[in-house]
């Protein structure tokens, strides 16, 4: 399997896990199988959302995407502003903390960390979610870059080391993905790379033997959210079966699927995610116009992504 076929596969199987598990979103476990009894997974409606829409995981993760582009590397302030623009717009969701972030009115450097010293919670799921698209243009770089640029951008919105940390192990094994290694053999190595005193807690959720049901928080906590996501990759032998296991945990479903499927579709492929859930597949872009993504634009982004480069971070 040729690099860029897991490029692709990486950024359009996040998009995919997220449109399709939005309907399910807040819903008991089990859920996606009683609906879907024969194992056809289609791309329904609900909760809000039109079949095949992205919620807020993508649309991150696309602001994230274009800017590296755009900018030629990692420039956190225009990052944020993406960011601030698009929470103006009004988007049909965003996660608590990552709006009040946003919305604060504090700069780029200091919001999200006020808020956690105010707070002294913010280890949720918002800075895995949109990791997919930084993954890829940083998988290039090697271990310790991706993962400090995973942290970096991480922190614009979370001010939990927590969550930093799952970030980059995201990072990581989606560089070993792109690189055609099995990114479940390298979780240690991942782990050997976090912070210390975050290792202990992160090393028990990506266990081989740590199962959903183990989970002390909600799965919209970062830690049972990367968790369920490997659990999911390593239970299954196919993108489709990855993501009907990660979806039928029930709870934040999009976000796990888009976690689940941006590894999952580095791992097996853009050719294993079927077209009745990319066809209807679109991205809207809240505050940036009419703009609206769909395969083709997905496309076109991953490949730049993947591109070989100079870096400029």
């Amino acid at each position: 399997m040729s690099r860029e076929e897991r490029v692709t596969g990486a950024v359009v199987g996040s998009a995919v896990g997220d449109a399709l598990g939005a309907p399910f979103e807040f819903g008991e476990p089990g859920m996606y199988r009683r609906h879907f009894p024969h194992g056809t997974g289609e791309m329904g409606g609900g909760g809000g959302w039109d079949p095949g829409e992205a919620t807020d995981d993508t649309q991150m993760a696309v602001l994230v995407g274009e800017s590296l582009l755009e900018r030629g590397g990692l420039d956190l302030p225009d990052v944020f502003a993406r960011f601030r623009r698009w929470a103006a717009g009004e988007p049909k969701d965003i996660g608590l903390q990552t709006e009040d972030v946003l919305t604060s009115g504090e700069p780029w450097d200091r919001a999200a960390a006020l808020h956690f010293q105010v707070n002294l919670r913010a280890a949720g799921n918002g800075s895995l979610m949109r990791a997919t698209t930084s993954a890829v243009y940083f998988a290039a770089e090697g271990r310790t870059a991706t993962m400090e640029a995973a942290r970096r951008i991480a922190a614009l919105t979370h001010g939990d080391r927590a969550a930093w940390e799952g970030t980059a192990v995201f990072h990581e094994l989606v560089r070993v993905a792109l690189d055609g290694g099995d990114p479940l053999s390298s979780v240690t190595d991942a782990l050997a790379a976090v912070h210390p005193r975050h290792r202990a807690r992160w090393s028990a959720v990506l266990a081989p033997d740590w199962h959903p049901a183990l989970a002390s928080e909600f799965n919209g906590a970062v830690w049972p959210c990367l968790g369920s996501a490997l659990w999911a990759v390593r239970t299954t032998s196919s993108f489709e079966d990855a993501l009907a296991a990660a979806i039928d945990l029930g709870g934040d479903t999009d976000t796990v699927a888009a976690v689940t499927g941006g590894l999952a579709g580095a791992v097996h492929g853009l050719r294993a995610i079927p077209a009745r859930w990319t066809d209807p597949l679109h991205v809207p872009l809240p505050g940036f116009g009419d703009r609206v993504l769909r395969l083709p634009e997905l496309l076109r982004l991953a490949r730049a992504l993947g591109s070989d480069r100079q870096s400029a971070c």
